[in-house]
């Protein structure tokens, strides 16, 4: 009888360990998916960047991209960010959305480097507002980054 008994609630633990462990891995998949989904990139097939000198310090690097927003997107925010490799200190980066390239800008944004050079900016791509959903982005964007950088100094004399 003793031997029935502890197969039974060996059987019973069995059962609901693997029910745990079958709940706890659905909500770590549930939240591996969101956090992919919360940043998910909703543009940046391609990318041109030109350098232009401003001084003998510091030049202007202009990074131009294509943002695609799809018309079924569902995701609030948006996301520009990047990481400079030589930024100049005291100067921000200016981020501009155009609906077509001749066009003035839609939006303009300026934000500052965090202290690796990094920069993030996060915009609202849709609202939703008493069931009333309003689309601020929606469709194809040309975007504009504009960051001042170090001069590289070329041919270093030794003194």
């Amino acid at each position: 009888m003793n031997a029935v008994f502890a197969s039974e609630i060996s059987s019973r633990f069995s059962m609901e360990s693997t029910k745990g462990l079958a709940a706890l891995c659905f909500f770590g998949t549930m939240l591996t998916v969101s956090i992919f989904l919360l940043d998910a990139p909703a543009f940046a097939e391609q990318s041109h960047t030109t350098t232009t000198r401003i001084d003998g310090d510091t030049s202007l690097e202009k990074t131009v991209t294509i943002m695609s927003i799809p018309e079924d997107n569902t995701l609030p925010w948006g996301t520009v960010k990047g990481k400079i490799s030589n930024p100049a200190q005291g100067h921000p980066v200016i981020i501009q959305f155009f609906k077509s390239a001749e066009n003035d800008p839609v939006h303009v944004a300026q934000i500052n480097t965090k202290g690796d050079g990094s920069y993030e900016y996060r915009f609202r791509v849709l609202s939703i507002d008493e069931g009333l959903t309003t689309h601020f982005f929606e469709g194809d964007y040309v975007v504009k980054i504009f960051k001042v950088v170090n001069t590289p100094i070329e041919n270093l004399e030794s003194a």
